[in-house]
Parts: C-alpha cells; structure tokens; sequence
C-alpha cells in the first residue's frame, strides 16, 4: 500500500472482526515503527502487546475495575486541556454527536452512551491490545516522540492490511494495567491500542471524522 494510501484510509476502528492476527506480523510492525523519529535518538516508548489469556485478564480486571470506580483511578496527566477552546472544543463535541448519531444513542440517554463508552476497555472486540508505556522522567518533548511511534506504528499496521484505535482512556486505569502486566513503578501508562482487522458491518465503524482546512491550521512563507 502506497503511503498516501495508507494516511487516508487509517481511522479509529471501533468494532473488530475475532479473526486473529498473526504473531510474525504484529512483531515486524512493532518493530519496523521504531524507525519514527525521536529527539537525541532516545526512543522513550516501552510497549506491552496483549492477547489470548493475557488479554482476557486484563478485560476482566478493568471491568471489575468499572464497577468499583467508574470515574477511573487517579491520573497521571489530564487527557484534554481544562476549558477546551475553539476550534479544539467544537471538533470535539462534533466526533462524539456523530458517533453516538451512527450508533442511535441520543443525547439524553447517558446510561447508553456510558455503556458504549465502556467499550473502550473491552479494546472494541480486537484480537489485540497494545500499551505504550514512558519512563516518568521523560519530558514533553518525548511524549511527542511517543506520538510519533503510534502514528508510525498506525500507518504501518494499514499497510498490511489491519486496522487500530490510538486509545488514552486506558490511563484512568493506569495503576490496574501497570499491576496486571507487572510493568515497573518507573513507568506510566500513556495509551492503549485496539488492533486487529475491522468489522465494515459495524455502524461505528462508518464514522467519518473531518478535517480542519489547510489555511486553518498552517502557514506559508516566502513561497
């Protein structure tokens, strides 16, 4: 797949096929990301790919976890600025109404959207689960590095043909995760990831997120 191809047709898959995903191919695709580029050469990125029993422990003991503190455990980094301004807020109130517009879940109804909400820690039915972990030490400019590793990561997984969601709601279960994968204290939780092929019957799964205009977001000089 062309790399232009693979930018435009990677999105957040939220429903997933049970069809499993070879072990050879999540490996060359783990390993062949950590070509994206981080500052000094540091590559701060610790990643924790789960399936099979491994994966199941960690949905059960999140669901458990749902149930006795719904609001998630104490965080290590708030995942959206407080009092979000424009554009950011409008873009962001407009994913989560068409999303919940595909599904059929109105506005009022906040029992079915937090049902849906939970399907996040269900990684949305995927084969695979991925963690990225960042020594706590590390600073801004390496949390951008890991950003750099998950979209690489992203765009190399479309190329052989699967599919992801970038998920950073796993870090209101930050301390659940780290005990269940007996990840050392050092370490902080930034994200998970879903992977796996997608369910192109799924109504989620026809979401179609759009995108600031070029002069919204990006300058010219000198040309």
């Amino acid at each position: 797949m062309h790399i232009d191809e693979a930018i435009r047709s990677r999105r957040s898959v939220r429903a997933f096929l049970d069809t499993r995903v070879a072990e050879n191919l999540l490996r060359d695709s783990i390993e062949l990301a950590a070509r994206a580029a981080s500052g000094g050469n540091l590559q701060p990125w610790r990643i924790v790919a789960v399936t099979g029993d491994a994966l199941a422990d960690i949905r059960a003991r999140v669901a458990t976890r749902l149930t006795e503190q719904p609001d998630g455990e104490p965080g290590d980094y708030e995942i959206y600025p407080p009092a979000l301004w424009e554009p950011h807020r409008t873009e962001r109130f407009a994913i989560g109404e068409s999303l919940y517009d595909l599904l059929g879940i109105a506005r009022e109804d906040k029992a079915g959207r937090k049902k849906w909400f939970e399907r996040n820690f269900d990684f949305f039915g995927a084969p695979v689960g991925l963690f990225c972990f960042v020594d706590r030490r590390m600073g801004r400019p390496q949390w951008s590095d890991l950003g750099m590793y998950l979209q690489t990561l992203m765009l190399v997984l479309r190329g052989k043909g699967l599919d992801s969601c970038a998920q950073e709601c796993w870090s209101l279960y930050n301390r659940t995760i780290a005990s269940a994968l007996q990840v050392p204290p050092e370490l902080m939780l930034f994200c998970g990831m879903a992977i796996g092929y997608a369910d192109n019957e799924a109504a989620a799964n026809r979401l179609q997120t759009r995108r600031l205009s070029l002069d919204q977001f990006a300058e010219f000089h000198g040309f």
